[in-house]
């Protein structure tokens, strides 16, 4: 009896760990790649429109939108790799990812946009199924990768959300680019 009672307490066990080891990240698409980030991190997916630009702003940089009231910031993924902007189709959208900061208070957590070609679904993946990032070889920098993900025999770029739209970062950016114009303006 004693045998049976361990040895189910250790399935048990088994089964919670494998549950823990899994998780949900929606997928989609940009410049052809297939990317994922925790579904945690997502707040709602919108149509994309109605962006107001913001003028002397880096390239990745496509404006803000009003949402409920909130002004939230809008970065094109694909610029932000270092690539072209994504172009608009009627698939593409923007996925509002909630920021957090290093508390946990309300002032920490920040909305962003990330403007998508399309969204694709949500996917289960198992840890085990996660493969570390690429040393070299990416399109993007390997920082912003949090693993590749094996899913029905391809790879899902599983990316660290937190790096990629880091707002201490993307400010520091921004005000170089701003140094910068005035710069070139000055040497005019």
């Amino acid at each position: 009896m004693g045998q049976l009672k361990t040895t189910q307490s250790t399935a048990v066990a088994k089964v919670s760990a494998a549950q823990e080891a899994v998780q949900q990240y929606l997928t989609f698409l940009l410049s052809g790649e297939m990317y994922a980030v925790g579904i945690l991190n997502v707040k709602e997916i919108i149509e994309y429109g109605q962006l107001t630009e913001i003028p002397m702003m880096p390239a990745f940089i496509r404006g803000v939108i009003n949402l409920r009231g909130s002004v939230v910031p809008v970065i094109d993924l694909a610029a932000r790799f270092g690539g072209q902007q994504t172009a608009v189709s009627r698939r593409t959208c923007i996925v509002i990812i909630e920021l957090t900061g290093s508390g946990n208070s309300a002032e920490d957590r920040h909305d962003v946009g990330v403007v998508v070609d399309a969204v694709s679904e949500v996917l289960e993946v198992s840890s085990a199924d996660i493969e570390p990032p690429p040393a070299f070889g990416a399109n993007i920098r390997a920082d912003f990768i949090d693993g590749m993900g094996k899913i029905a025999g391809k790879f899902v770029i599983i990316l660290n959300i937190q790096r990629v739209l880091s707002i201490d970062e993307i400010a520091q950016l921004a005000t170089l680019k701003e140094h910068g114009t005035e710069a070139a303006a000055e040497a005019a």
